[in-house]
């Protein structure tokens, strides 16, 4: 009976306020069931974390990093033409680079079968050396799993050659977003590659088997030599090459080259008509000037030569350390030419009566024993041997007027009588037949000796 008071006949309807409850539980669970959701989430275990960027493999990547592997010796055959003769670039024409990135150019060309022009396409077209011919960064992106479209934001890959050290050398390379920077200064040159390229001169004639090489550094810069062997060229061979100086060199406003650079000074090498300013082109400059004194022309002015050989600048390179001690040879073998600086009477003279070995120093001062000439019977008593005074005088005649005056020599060599000399005769055998040309290229040495109504005068005018 109770059992049948409890059971709720099924086609009754809910009372209300289960209802109520009911609507109120589901309205709450509708509010709060989001949120129960999120802590439920927060509180689930971490799902797992992507994977790290690729390592380089243990001790770093080896190639890339020298022209040939392990740094080993570049062959002469890649090397630019005329590095026989200039091995290493100049520093005066290419200043020093610093290369932050390793690339290999032999598996590119080689392997990948990528031309110059993939990479240096803008050499195509420039026509200074102050373009960029570098690629710029996002053309490495078409093969590289790494975007460079923003330099500001790189973003690397998931694959090793798209991560910075890659290709940036450094162990933090990419870190914060920064690398290295690459140095390389504009050389010190008038060049455009575009008028080379399209007369056919292809990318190897100037820069060497780079193909067969990995890193490029400036060794595969051109060398001069190689430049002459167009250059250099004479008469219609040399077409439209032209060879002055300062179609590549740069130059001032007067012409004349620029030779002073921070790196250094510009010097003609020794292959280059011997020119080299070695410690001993003092005495080859005269030759190098008296064959091509326009080539001298191109770095320096007349009044560099003048200054020096008029006396006014007195390079103090020109003597070694010991000069004083074998000038004495020199002085009579007059080279270089002592008067070329020196004046023979004040300069030459006074120093030879300080030390006491000129002819009108005081006896006291005159050490013992020491004397300039050799001895009387020797010097100017006949006969005439080898260290006789005539054969001095005339092998170098500024030795002897160093010390001397011309009334020293007329003591002895003018005529008697009037002139009051010895007339002991200074002329060689054969003389007068060819004394009228001597007078008259100048008649004052005859003047000295010979008064002017003298009878051998009159016979040479």
């Amino acid at each position: 009976m109770s059992a049948r008071k409890t059971r709720r006949p099924s086609g009754r309807p809910l009372p209300g306020w289960l209802a109520f409850v009911a609507c109120l539980s589901a309205l709450v669970l509708g509010l709060v069931g989001p949120d129960a959701s999120a802590q439920a989430a927060d509180d689930a275990p971490p799902a797992e974390s992507a994977a790290p960027p690729p390592a380089p493999p243990p001790g770093g990547y080896k190639s890339g990093l020298y022209p040939m592997p392990n740094d080993a010796e570049t062959p002469l055959a890649f090397m630019p033409p005329g590095s026989a003769a200039t091995p290493v670039p100049s520093e005066e024409i290419y200043p020093p680079q610093t290369i932050t990135i390793r690339f290999n150019h032999k598996k590119h060309t080689k392997d990948l079968k990528q031309t110059c022009k993939s990479c240096h396409a803008a050499a195509f077209t420039s026509d200074k050396v102050a373009d960029r011919l570098m690629p710029k960064a996002e053309q490495c992106d078409a093969c590289h799993d790494i975007d460079h479209s923003d330099l500001r934001d790189v973003k690397a890959g998931t694959d090793a050659n798209g991560q910075c050290v890659f290709c940036h050398i450094g162990d933090k390379a990419g870190e914060k977003g920064s690398v290295a920077p690459m140095v390389l200064p504009n050389a010190n040159l008038v060049f455009t590659h575009k008028k080379h390229l399209d007369r056919n001169i292809q990318c190897g004639q100037c820069h060497g088997q780079v193909g067969e090489l990995e890193l490029a550094t400036r060794d595969q810069l051109p060398r001069m030599a190689g430049c002459f062997s167009c250059h250099n060229m004479s008469g219609a061979a040399q077409g439209q090459a032209k060879g002055a100086c300062t179609t590549c060199h740069t130059a001032r406003n007067d012409g004349r080259m620029i030779t002073s650079f921070t790196t250094g000074n510009l010097v003609p090498p020794q292959w280059m008509h011997n020119a080299a300013h070695t410690p001993d082109f003092i005495e080859r400059h005269k030759s190098v000037a008296a064959n091509d004194s326009a080539f001298c022309g191109s770095c320096h002015t007349t009044n560099e030569c003048t200054d020096c050989h008029d006396g006014r600048v007195r390079p103090r390179k020109v003597h070694p350390n010991d000069w004083l001690s074998i000038h004495a040879q020199s002085a009579r073998q007059d080279n270089p030419r002592c008067a070329s600086c020196h004046q023979a009477q004040t300069f030459c003279g006074d120093c030879h009566r300080r030390v006491g070995v000129a002819r009108d120093t005081g006896s006291g001062n005159r050490l013992t024993g020491r004397r300039f000439h050799p001895p009387a019977a020797e010097f100017t008593t006949a006969p005439r041997g080898p260290n006789h005074h005539a054969w001095e005088a005339m092998r170098n005649l500024n030795a002897c007027v160093s010390c001397h005056t011309e009334r020293d020599c007329a003591t002895c060599h003018a005529t008697k009588g009037l002139s009051g000399g010895h007339g002991v005769n200074p002329h060689p055998i054969g003389f007068r037949d060819k004394c009228g040309a001597a007078f008259a290229r100048n008649p004052r040495p005859c003047l000295v000796c010979h008064q002017s109504n003298d009878p051998f005068v009159r016979a040479c005018q």
